[in-house]
């Protein structure tokens, strides 16, 4: 085989290398993003298997790994087409950034027909393994929203700036429509004002987390001293590498 006829992707995820190499050395995690039995060994010679929803089965064997850097395999399915075991081969590369990681991924073919075929299954596969990483990284997700929520209640200022410490990035940004806030000073003082002007009003989330790709958004509302309520909306949360909200955006219901 040779490297004559190749596709390339790339695509950005907000998480850290080590939380993006995972899902190559845990069989559970590997599995999340192909299919139940799949499995792999992150070793140098290891077997991997891809067993696909629909039963069609890959083979490889691990060719190199370098935690949590990169990893190569060989790639080819058990029925022998249309790629004999062994028949093409996979690099994938992590590397860090800012925002998380960036992964590269090439696939390497010895027939040009082979390859169109795994251009749409490329772009599905790394769309849904870009969700299983991020869905590890919002983890906590609720207990994340309901410590945001009751940070805006709370009374004591060092508590509330360790309650919002826990949840938000330092730089975190905040929106609504009486708010376009910048960095954690910023937020506190505005929560201290919302306090002083607004005694006693709490806000709760309503219902369920929704999350897709490191996105957040969960419905609340407001009530008063009296438990009355005062207003409901939704928020949507941006988190960042670490699973902490970056940016925030709350959207009052009329």
């Amino acid at each position: 085989m040779t490297d004559e006829h190749y596709l390339e992707r790339q695509l950005a995820i907000a998480a850290r290398p080590e939380t993006v190499f995972a899902f190559f050395e845990d069989d559970g995690l590997w599995a999340s993003w192909w299919g139940a039995g799949s499995r792999i060994e992150p070793r140098v010679g290891g077997a991997l298997l891809i067993r696909h929803p629909n039963g069609v089965e890959v083979v490889g064997q691990v060719t190199a790994v370098d935690p949590p850097r990169s990893i190569e395999f060989t790639y080819g399915y058990a029925s022998g087409a249309p790629i004999a075991p062994g028949g093409s081969r996979v690099r994938i590369e992590l590397q860090p950034e800012p925002a998380g990681t960036r992964l590269r991924l090439r696939h390497s073919f010895g027939d040009p027909e082979a390859l169109d075929l795994h251009v749409q299954g490329w772009r599905f596969q790394l769309s849904l393994f870009a969700n299983r990483v991020a869905d590890r990284v919002a983890a906590g997700a609720a207990d994340a929203v309901d410590g945001w929520f009751g940070a805006w209640a709370e009374p004591d200022p060092a508590a509330r700036t360790a309650a919002f410490a826990r949840v938000a990035a330092p730089g975190v940004s905040f929106r609504d429509r009486f708010s376009r806030l910048d960095g954690m000073a910023d937020l506190l003082r505005h929560v201290e004002a919302a306090q002083r002007f607004m005694p006693g009003m709490r806000l709760a989330r309503r219902g369920e987390v929704r999350h897709c790709q490191g996105t957040l958004v969960a419905d609340w509302t407001a009530s008063g001293p009296d438990g009355a309520e005062r207003g409901r909306g939704t928020n949507v949360f941006q988190l960042d590498a670490d699973g902490r909200f970056e940016a925030v955006v709350g959207l009052w219901e009329a």
